[in-house]
């Protein structure tokens, strides 16, 4: 059981660290800044006579276009990852990365991923490069069985610059997925003491890559082509590793039938990402596997405390799926057969505030950040 909380949360942090605030990334601002694009979104809904039916904020959208039948809809980028590409000048896996971070989402409202289409913004738009990107959305598509039907390249040299000359880009996907209206899962029925279950990352994914290379490339001077004994790779390589794609598994468990009570994509804010899905619940996470080395590494090297870690990255584990306790086996086999670790690593709680408890580093997640308690 976890130890009784101390109150009022603290954010004392004595020691100087790096933090992706101080790498460049202002989610603070971030959030003020989407409240006021988000105040002309809304007022959107009313154009179509297709109906919205989530709020805005969730991992992906469902419009109502007849038939009992939501069109989920969802946008989203691969950030600065692209520029360890062009350190590694390796372009072919970045597409997978970016179909994984659209379709991850997709399934979060239970839909089943169809179609993506990319926009493409390139100081110049060159050959290779484009082959390269074509690979990697190629595969990306393959592994999640969906269909390009097109996408948009545009050439903006002076909006544009990238760590190598002439090769600066930017690679963005809309996702669409078909779920039925009334089988829309966002988490509305979860009960206390329903179980947490997390799929095995495939390493850093698609977000913190701006705080990982203040690390690496400022703070430890490292080069990127470095063979690290830790990592059993070159830290460029082990950086690009592509973005898990969860369709077939996730996908299947939708398809036989389990009783999901959420989907959870572990990427930017980790497991604070819990706290989106509707019910009010908070969560304890009490079972993490060891994260991948390359967390570890990142944490020494950049000496950055658990609270950041844990906020920033998805430290091992890249999707939840949360179900009651008669499903776990279920869940269990099927990703066993998708050849995915899956892991037990908490359970459901009722607290409406929503806090997310992992109890082996003692931090305690609230809103936007994580505490010591």
């Amino acid at each position: 059981m976890i130890e009784k909380l101390k109150s009022p949360f603290s954010t004392e942090n004595p020691k100087e660290e790096l933090q992706y605030t101080k790498a460049g990334v202002d989610t603070a601002a971030e959030e003020k800044g989407l409240d006021n694009l988000i105040n002309w979104i809304k007022r959107t809904n009313a154009f179509s006579d297709c109906k919205v039916k989530l709020d805005f904020g969730y991992f992906a959208n469902v419009l109502d276009i007849g038939n009992n039948i939501g069109l989920a809809i969802s946008t989203d980028g691969v950030g600065t990852k692209i520029i360890v590409a062009q350190m590694m000048d390796k372009y072919d896996t970045i597409g997978i990365d970016c179909i994984a971070m659209n379709v991850n989402d997709i399934l979060c409202v239970g839909a089943k991923p169809i179609s993506m289409v990319d926009y493409i913004a390139v100081q110049r738009p060159d050959p290779h490069l484009l082959e390269e990107i074509g690979k990697g959305l190629y595969e990306g598509a393959r592994i999640a069985n969906i269909t390009i039907p097109g996408g948009e390249i545009a050439q903006i040299k002076e909006m544009l610059k990238g760590e190598k000359e002439g090769f600066g880009f930017d690679l963005v996907g809309t996702a669409v997925g078909l779920v039925p209206l009334d089988r829309i899962i966002i988490g509305e029925d979860i009960k206390e003491g329903d179980i947490l279950l997390g799929l095995r990352s495939s390493g850093i994914h698609s977000n913190g890559l701006t705080l990982a290379r203040k690390v690496f490339f400022e703070k430890g001077k490292y080069k990127i082509d470095k063979y690290i004994e830790a990592l059993g790779t070159t830290l460029g390589e082990e950086l690009l590793k592509p973005t898990h794609i969860y369709v077939t598994e996730v996908a299947e468990m939708i398809k036989a039938g389990l009783n999901i009570k959420a989907l959870i994509h572990i990427t930017s804010d980790g497991f604070l990402n819990l706290s989106r899905v509707k019910a009010d619940c908070g969560y304890v996470i009490e079972n993490l596997p060891e994260p991948h080395p390359i967390f570890r590494i990142i944490q020494e090297v950049g000496e950055i405390s658990d609270e950041e870690m844990f906020r920033v990255y998805n430290m091992g584990i890249g999707f939840c799926i949360i179900v009651s306790k008669s499903e776990v086996e279920k869940v269990f086999d099927i990703s066993k057969k998708s050849n995915v670790e899956c892991h037990r690593i908490g359970y459901a709680t009722s607290d409406s505030e929503r806090k997310v408890i992992i109890e082996s580093k003692k931090l305690i997640g609230k809103d936007n950040k994580f505490f010591k308690f």
